[in-house]
């Protein structure tokens, strides 16, 4: 619709500089105070979104600093667009600030931490609400917009909000990409660890989150002269769900290691620098769906007289979670380690036939004038545990705007086509 459209534009600035005062905020998970569950900054993220969602006339639910919520009008919510403010910790690499928002003119693009993922496409989902409640469109159904707080971190945010309050039967996330995200591969988080002691090796650090492949592995060596001697690997940071975009700082040091320690042999032959489908460990599997599974030994650290790793992995619609998680388990096992934790959750699927989704590509279309399709994805999207959701945009097909990379970015013309489509969405599934 034209009018909506023209609605946004009229509004980009103001879009913009909310989008800018949301990125100024931090909201990398910190340590959990009273009334702040996941720290200071998240709360804080929230609070300034619930507050000019009030100034909008909306009607907010704070659901004790887990995650909130706002109505859009008064009818029994049928649909609800599920956005987070948390972000990942900063990393290397970033030009300038990164929680300064940086417009680029000859590029068009919005530059700071969270831009992408998820703070541009939360702005998208208030301005795309706004529009449909001052436009006017007729609505049948209840419109909610819900706001996380944890979703780079386990998501323990939405699993509070289910047990407080009740979602509405149609759930999307702007937190993939589009047309139509169905599908989810499963996953794995695995920690581990062994007593480490080494006349060579006097400290390794390497990795700042589970879910990214590391840019950085620095070794600190006792040299021929007695001294400590750091070297670093500098690989590129990608999201563990597509570790081919990246390159394993960890595995660059494992695949170079000529010493003895037969810890870090083993480490070196369960994960080969440039492999990616963790079938050194005896995994590699795929399916015709979701494709290849990919294994990402994403952190490894000393600590305390101990070595440290953790392993991110996604794998198939036709694999059980107890499946993999025997395979990784008994592979870190047989190589010396104690394996301290193993998490994950089971792949998911919602049905591509079905009204809600096939109303979200003839949306997608019309906006696009792109023909709709779904696809599967290694990458657990903020719906993975809610059945029937779905993940809608918030990148285009050949899009890559930096999430949990230096220099994160969405467009401003992206920022506003996203609006546009979230605002078509609620006319089409609410009207």
């Amino acid at each position: 619709m034209s009018n909506i459209r023209d609605y946004l534009e009229a509004h980009k600035q103001e879009m913009i500089d909310f989008l800018g005062a949301l990125v100024a905020i931090p909201s990398v998970q910190g340590k959990a105070e009273e009334g702040a569950p996941f720290g200071r900054e998240p709360a804080e993220a929230l609070a300034l979104m619930l507050d000019k969602c009030r100034e909008f006339g909306f009607t907010v639910d704070n659901v004790e600093n887990y995650a909130g919520s706002a109505d859009v009008n008064d009818l029994p919510a049928g649909l609800a667009v599920l956005t987070h403010l948390d972000v990942v910790p900063v990393g290397a690499g970033w030009t300038t600030d990164p929680f300064v928002l940086r417009y680029e003119p000859d590029t068009d693009k919005l530059v700071g931490r969270g831009a992408i993922d998820d703070k541009g496409p939360a702005v998208a989902a208030l301005f795309a609400a706004r529009a449909v409640k001052e436009l006017g469109l007729p609505l049948k159904k209840g419109i909610r917009l819900i706001f996380g707080t944890n979703e780079e971190n386990g998501s323990a945010d939405m699993e509070y909000y289910r047990r407080h309050r009740e979602l509405p039967s149609m759930v999307f996330t702007p937190d993939g990409e589009y047309p139509v995200i169905n599908a989810e591969k499963g996953m794995l988080r695995v920690w581990f660890s062994s007593d480490f002691d080494d006349d060579e090796i006097l400290d390794i650090q390497a990795g700042t989150v589970i879910n990214a492949v590391p840019q950085f592995c620095t070794v600190t060596m006792e040299n021929d002269e007695g001294e400590p001697e750091e070297a670093v690997y500098e690989g590129v940071s990608a999201h563990a769900s597509t570790p081919e975009k990246g390159e394993n700082a960890i595995t660059m040091f494992l695949d170079s290691y000529c010493g003895e320690n037969l810890l870090i042999q083993s480490l070196g032959e369960l994960f080969p620098h440039g492999e990616f489908s963790g079938k050194s460990c005896g995994l590699g599997f795929r399916d015709q769906l979701s494709g290849d599974m990919t294994c990402v030994l994403s952190m490894l650290n000393t600590e305390n007289g101990r070595l440290c790793g953790a392993v991110d992995i996604r794998f198939p619609l036709d694999r059980t979670k107890s499946e993999i998680s025997g395979i990784i388990c008994d592979a870190l096992e047989g190589a010396g380690f104690t394996v301290d934790s193993c998490e994950g959750v089971e792949p998911h699927c919602t049905d591509e036939n079905s009204g809600f989704v096939q109303g979200l590509l003839r949306v997608y279309e019309r906006v696009t004038g792109d023909k709709g399709h779904c696809i599967a994805i290694g990458g657990g999207t903020y719906v993975h545990d809610i059945e029937g959701g779905v993940a809608f945009g918030a990148e285009f097909p050949n899009e890559d705007g930096r999430m949990h990379s230096p220099d994160e970015f969405i467009t401003v013309a992206n920022l506003l086509k996203n609006a546009e489509i979230m605002a078509e969405a609620m006319a089409e599934l609410c009207g």
